[in-house]
């Protein structure tokens, strides 16, 4: 095989690049905002409509700190809050916003487009002293209030810097009360409300585009041309509740009305705003720059070495006089040898596929604005629903490599694709749903929607992986380029760095490190209840670590073929796979330094749901390393001349 020539290459990766820099360019704008479709039609009222307020489960959420992850529903007889005459009813809610653990219920506020509401009366409650307790200590923990009007989830205003100028960002929900170090917290029991409105001109018609609360602790509401909470100018007594006996709490609230200009299709814009967007920049830049490094290892190892190998081992078959083989055509007989425990091996590569799909087109309708925010849950549906089609891709590729492997126990094959990683994920989380059921949080997902999951499983994502592992056995058998000898070959020993668990965690920490910015604010979204929406900078943070992936595997696997190291099979797919070891320890350190969290309950929780999320990384990260090995090793090997 003689050398190409490469002298137009210069030009041609020139053009590339610059064709690549003026897309970017033009798409990083949309692709790194928070740009969304409104995904449902809006709701028009007229002067004195009733406007609904929905109430949804007491999170614990705080700016700085968080010291618990169980959510409460919000009529919890413990909180002993007021409800609608006659009971209050669930709203329908979607499968993703059940399983983020959404408990949403109509209220007993009487609201009416444009009416002005001053110190109104909602209800007059006693609160026994072990309700007064478990108030007291959710107000310790930071607990906030989670209101929804038309859609939209109702806030309060703070501060944040950007640049030389100060922005009013919102933040979801209200605190329950105040804590500031005393021995009783103060607790919320009246409500300001301002809602702001747009009037669309040609139809008439008024939208509501923004919800802000200002809760007040008082202790005697007194209606006041001001405030509630105020006596001829003077603040009232807070409203503190007493352990030890009963407390009579009156809840009251006003509602403010406020024209603005903005539109109802951008009415979200106020919580998408990204706080930090030189960080996200900063995280963005950090990943291209492993890229062009990793990019730049693969170009001068394997493109000019790799090459002179080629070239080499072809010209020396055309030779008269035998040389022995070196370097990795040395393990040319059994580098396609069947890897231990072939079965276990397709079945995760299958289920990684899955995942790797699900993930990617997920991603992608998230950056194109598909999954509207106004649809609550709407992205774990997808994600979920995905997840399920795409089981005939795994139920594909798994038989597809078990019978290259030459396996016979096609059944085996079949039963382990379609239960075994699925039944690990959903056993999981099953058992950590008890814990949650034993703190009596309203996030825990009822029997009937689990019944739901295990239908979807059985009935849906199970049949598609047994037709994909049919056409998968149906095609031909993959060939291998060079044939595995009877004998195989002595592996002489390694130095430390490639021996296999230095190697693989050596390979796993690139990925990491091109998404371990990122990868802090969607904990951050995830433990203290953020909307997390730039899916623009997480779309291009994705590409990049599919990059990181491949190539860092090819190199290490590059390195452990030079030294005639031929079990690359499982080591491709745990080198890139490494890189949730890291995910894992980099939670355990925002475990300790970000988070408050002391219950037994909460930690279990968070470790819990943690593994679950890292071991679904480990397969979709391990498949991409994978399937980019396999095919470098076919290539190289394809090259070459072999007798």
């Amino acid at each position: 095989m003689t050398p190409t020539t490469g002298s137009s290459s210069p030009s041609k990766w020139a053009r590339l690049t610059c064709l690549a820099t003026l897309l970017l360019s033009a798409t990083l704008p949309t692709l790194t905002q928070g740009f969304y479709l409104p995904g449902v039609a809006p709701t028009e009222y007229k002067d004195f409509d009733p406007v609904p307020l929905m109430v949804n489960a007491l999170t614990p959420g705080s700016d700085s700190e968080l010291k618990s992850v169980i959510p409460y529903d919000y009529y919890d007889p413990l909180f002993n809050f007021c409800q609608p005459e006659g009971g209050p009813i669930s709203q329908p809610e979607s499968l993703g916003s059940i399983l983020f653990g959404d408990r949403i219920w109509d209220s007993p506020f009487k609201i009416y487009m444009l009416a002005p509401l001053n110190c109104k009366t909602l209800c007059t409650r006693e609160v026994t002293a072990v309700q007064a307790q478990f108030i007291n200590s959710r107000i310790k923990e930071n607990y906030v209030v989670n209101w929804l009007i038309d859609g939209l989830p109702v806030g309060h205003l703070r501060s944040a810097k950007s640049k030389d100028q100060e922005k009013q960002l919102y933040t979801m929900g209200f605190p329950l009360g105040v804590d500031a170090g005393r021995e009783n917290p103060w607790f919320n029991n009246h409500y300001e409300i301002e809602i702001d409105y747009h009037k669309n001109i040609q139809k008439d018609k008024l939208r509501v585009v923004g919800i802000t609360v200002n809760p007040i602790s008082v202790q005697e509401p007194i209606a006041d041309k001001e405030a509630c909470g105020s006596k001829e100018g003077e603040p009232m007594p807070p409203m503190i509740l007493s352990e030890k006996g009963t407390t009579t709490v009156k809840f009251t609230y006003s509602v403010k009305w406020t024209e603005v200009r903005t539109a109802w299709a951008t009415r979200w814009d106020k919580y998408l705003l990204v706080g930090e967007p030189r960080i996200h920049w900063f995280s963005l830049v950090n990943s291209i720059i492993i890229v062009f490094f990793l990019t730049g290892m693969v170009a001068m190892v394997l493109l000019r070495a790799l090459h002179k190998d080629i070239s080499r081992y072809n010209q020396q078959e055309a030779q008269e006089d035998f040389q022995e083989d070196f370097g990795w055509k040395l393990v040319h007989g059994d580098i396609f040898r069947t890897p231990a425990y072939p079965m276990l091996l397709s079945i995760i590569v299958g289920n990684g596929s899955q995942m790797f799909l699900m993930a990617s087109i997920t991603i992608l309708f998230a950056a194109l604005g598909f999954l509207s925010p106004s649809n609550r849950g709407s992205l774990a549906t997808v994600m979920i629903v995905f997840y399920m089609f795409f089981g005939v891709v795994a139920g594909f590729i798994s038989a597809r490599f078990y019978k290259m492997f030459g396996g016979e126990s096609w059944k085996s094959n079949v039963i382990g694709t379609a239960f075994l990683f699925p039944s690990v994920i959903f056993g999981s989380s099953v058992a950590l749903n008890f814990f949650l059921i034993g703190a009596g949080s309203s996030a825990a997902v009822p029997f009937g929607t689990l019944v739901g999951l295990v239908a979807l499983w059985f009935l849906v994502s199970t049949p598609l992986s047994v037709l994909g592992s049919y056409l998968g056995f149906q095609r031909p058998k993959i060939e291998n380029p060079v044939r595995a000898n009877q004998i195989p070959r002595q592996i002489p020993d390694q130095v430390f760095y490639l021996r296999p668990i230095p190697s693989m965690l050596i390979g796993g920490i690139l990925p990491f490190g091109a998404i371990f910015i990122e990868l802090y604010f969607i904990l951050n979204s995830i433990w203290f209840h953020k909307i997390y929406y730039v899916f623009g900078f997480l779309f291009l943070v994705f590409g990049v670590l599919i990059l990181t992936c491949a190539e860092v595997t090819i190199l290490m696997c590059y390195f452990h073929l030079c030294a005639e190291d031929y079990h690359w099979w499982w080591r491709a797919f745990f080198t890139s796979g490494a890189s949730a070891v890291y995910i894992f320890l980099y939670s355990v350190m925002y475990y300790f330094t970000t988070l408050q969290i002391k219950s037994f309950t909460s930690v279990v929780l968070y470790f819990g749901w943690t593994a679950i999320m890292s071991a679904m990384f480990f397969v979709l990260s391990g498949a991409i390393g994978f399937f980019s090995t396999f095919a470098f090793v076919r290539k190289i090997y394809g090259s070459i001349k072999i007798d």
